[in-house]
């Protein structure tokens, strides 16, 4: 997982790339700028860790530095996982509309379909520019916290006014806190930073929603 103290690291590194480009680039005295050196002379001052000096190193040197960001298994379980775990949120909120006996039951399913729709197309598209789907038991639907049974889906299409409200906001409570557990685990295990902007995005909302639906 990319951590604060490594994006300031990479911040930092990058301000001095940036710099050093900048340098290399600006005329002195009104005159024209020098073509890059492709000797290599070109250096770039890196800050050393808390209590160590910086150093000096080439600017290719200080670009392997950068963390490596590529997704790892619990990456593409993650993504893989949470599609499916959406689609089944929106089966749910398309039910809400001519059973639920509540003004409020229904505008949680509007915000609810309104957020989760667009987070799919977010990672399949993610997978599309990561190589495609890769099987890591994406399909197992016991390996999902939160995710409804189909007898339980039977019993909320079967429930009208005020039993599908109370079915629909314990199933979709529990649906959005095995969400959040979904997303706090790959925050600990795995290693894009898109990632894990996705999984921190679904804790701070589904949580709100966790919230609002306890108020109802």
């Amino acid at each position: 997982m990319l951590t604060r103290r490594r994006r300031t690291a990479v911040t930092a590194l990058l301000s001095a790339l940036t710099l050093f480009a900048l340098a290399a680039c600006e005329p002195e005295g009104g005159a024209a700028a020098p073509k890059p050196s492709t000797t290599g002379a070109g250096s770039v001052v890196v800050p050393g860790k808390p209590g160590e000096p910086a150093r000096r190193m080439s600017p290719q040197e200080a670009a392997s530095l950068l963390p490596d960001e590529r997704p790892n298994g619990a990456d593409f379980r993650y993504v893989q996982m949470m599609i499916v775990h959406h689609r089944q949120a929106l089966t749910m909120t398309a039910l809400a509309p001519g059973r639920a006996g509540s003004s409020g039951v229904e505008k949680v399913a509007e915000r609810i379909a309104a957020a989760q729709q667009p987070e799919i197309g977010a990672m399949e598209g993610w997978l599309k520019t990561h190589g495609g789907p890769r099987d890591q038991g994406a399909h197992d639907h016991h390996a999902m916290p939160g995710m409804a049974t189909g007898e339980q889906l039977a019993r909320l299409r079967a429930a009208k006014g005020a039993a599908f409200d109370e079915l629909f906001l314990e199933l979709m409570t529990r649906h959005h806190e095995g969400a959040v557990t979904m997303a706090a685990e790959v925050l600990g295990q795995g290693n894009n930073v898109q990632v894990e902007e996705m999984a921190n995005d679904v804790i701070a909302q589904q949580t709100a929603e966790i919230n609002r639906m306890r108020s109802l």
